[in-house]
């Protein structure tokens, strides 16, 4: 039976993983190990399989081979070492690169998005309807899905603000009206001609 304990998704296994073990283990460990694996990945012990079993027969070995003797294994610590931060280094460069990439990208499509809402705004507000600003979005190069969701909302929002400018005025005329008849009414006439109201005085009194 085949099979790596320590599964590595998609990266080059190391010679620990190839073992089955973790980079402390002891030489006793590794060696316990590589009879292990060497045992289960055996071609005689793989009937039918034989191809893949001897290739993974030989990784042991040459991870066997490295691992045991100990100047060796200090070197390649080292290198893996070294090859790991480099490693490292390219996936968190390219990672800052993919990001600052996808919000340019974002900040590119937020713009035009900000740019078709505008022009379907301008033109709900010159009272076209939700039809005419469907199709100047559409010859604006705007989606259909896009273009259908701009206008339902451009026009939606034009009348919500019109509702709410008109309720506005109709609250201002009527406190403007109730103003006015709270308002005393003053002696017009008597304002108007004040020596009219003085004769009428002096006369109304020779009555008596």
């Amino acid at each position: 039976m085949l099979g790596d304990p320590y599964p590595t998704e998609g990266k080059m296994a190391t010679l620990y993983q190839t073992l089955g073990v973790d980079e402390h283990a002891t030489e006793e460990e590794i060696k316990r190990a590589y009879r292990k694996a060497a045992m289960r990945c055996h071609p005689d012990r793989n009937v039918g399989n034989e191809d893949t079993a001897r290739a993974k027969f030989l990784e042991i070995k040459e991870a066997y081979a490295i691992l045991s003797d100990p100047a060796q294994r200090e070197v390649y610590d080292r290198i893996y070492a070294e090859e790991m931060r480099r490693f490292e280094e390219r996936v968190r460069r390219e990672e800052a690169e993919r990001e600052a990439r996808e919000a340019k990208e974002r900040e590119a499509r937020e713009a035009l998005y900000a740019k078709r809402v505008s022009l379907a705004m301008r033109f709900a507000s010159k009272g076209h309807n939700r039809d005419v600003v469907f199709g100047v979005l559409l010859g604006a190069q705007c989606g259909e899905p896009e273009a259908r969701q701009i206008a339902d909302s451009a026009i939606a929002l034009h009348e919500s603000r019109q509702a709410s400018k008109d309720r506005k005025e109709r609250e201002e005329a009527r406190a403007k009206d109730e103003r006015e008849e709270q308002e005393p009414v003053s002696d017009s006439a008597g304002a108007a001609n004040p020596l009219g109201a003085m004769w009428f005085q002096f006369l109304n009194n020779l009555r008596f």
